[in-house]
């Protein structure tokens, strides 16, 4: 008898569940006050004991009910990181995107949960820890914000589009950054850095921005919000960035190729080609 495995929503569901766990253990942790303990790609990119006790927590929560699934997480140390399985589920864990702001009290920081299934994106989840906005997505369903449909902005001109971005934690990527943010600027209405790549995606998604771009990120950055976006209207994509790592752009699909054109000009790309 062949095994039927399970359906995007179910998979949604547990993401949900334990996502909405670490976020009060999030904010258990921002009421006692919040300290770096440790450094990773720089001294500027920090992790605090919340984002290891919350991913600790949602591993336990996602293999307690998936035993025999993957899960690749950011803050779990040595082999534990990307912990292999054999279901054809894989969990993409990031405890919480926009450390940074978690560090300084800006309320724009979540933990953002996607699963695979073979390979391919199939549920995912962006809770806002501070504000408790809760983005949800399944790759046949639609892209939601608080039970709520969402959808991108109408596809505007160039010149008025708001476009959120974000920079690395080290110093000679940043200067290439922002050489090419110099060139897009004077393109577009206006960039915002908001320090959450899965926030920044989901806001593409709901229409407060009209795209976003960023060179570095990680799957765990932008699984969860990039399928929200995608099912929002928008299309997302990973290419190689000039500073020699993924950058994924996302826009609304009726002005992505417009939008990579402008970026690509702007000297984002390792291939100039628009």
């Amino acid at each position: 008898m062949t095994s039927v495995g399970p359906t995007p929503d179910e998979l949604l569901h547990l993401a949900v569940a334990a996502a909405r766990d670490a976020a009060r253990l999030v904010q258990s942790g921002a009421a006692r006050g919040v300290t770096v303990a440790a450094t990773k790609s720089s001294d500027v990119d920090v992790v605090t004991e919340s984002d290891r006790s919350a991913e600790r927590l949602i591993r336990r929560s996602l293999l307690g009910a998936r035993p025999d699934d993957a899960i690749l997480g950011e803050e779990a140390e040595g082999d534990q990181s990307d912990e292999p399985g054999s279901s054809g589920v894989r969990w993409i864990v990031d405890p919480i995107d926009g450390t940074v702001n978690f560090l300084y009290g800006i309320p724009q920081y979540a933990v953002s949960i996607a699963a695979e299934l073979d390979g391919e994106v199939v549920a995912g989840v962006v809770l806002n820890v501070a504000t408790g906005q809760e983005y949800t997505a399944t790759a046949d369903g639609p892209a939601q914000r608080d039970g709520v449909p969402l959808r991108v902005r109408p596809v505007v001109p160039l010149a008025e589009r708001l476009i959120g971005t974000g920079f690395s934690y080290e110093a000679r990527q940043r200067e290439i950054q922002a050489a090419a943010l110099l060139r897009l600027l004077p393109r577009i209405r206006d960039i915002r850095r908001l320090g959450s790549c899965a926030l920044d995606l989901c806001g593409v998604a709901q229409g407060s921005l009209d795209g976003y771009l960023e060179e570095g990120v990680n799957l765990w950055d932008h699984a969860a919000g990039g399928l929200v976006a995608q099912r929002a209207g928008a299309r997302v994509q990973s290419e190689r960035g000039v500073g020699g790592r993924a950058i994924v752009l996302a826009a609304p699909e009726g002005g992505f190729d417009e939008f990579r054109s402008a970026v690509a000009q702007a000297g984002y790309l390792a291939s100039s080609g628009s």
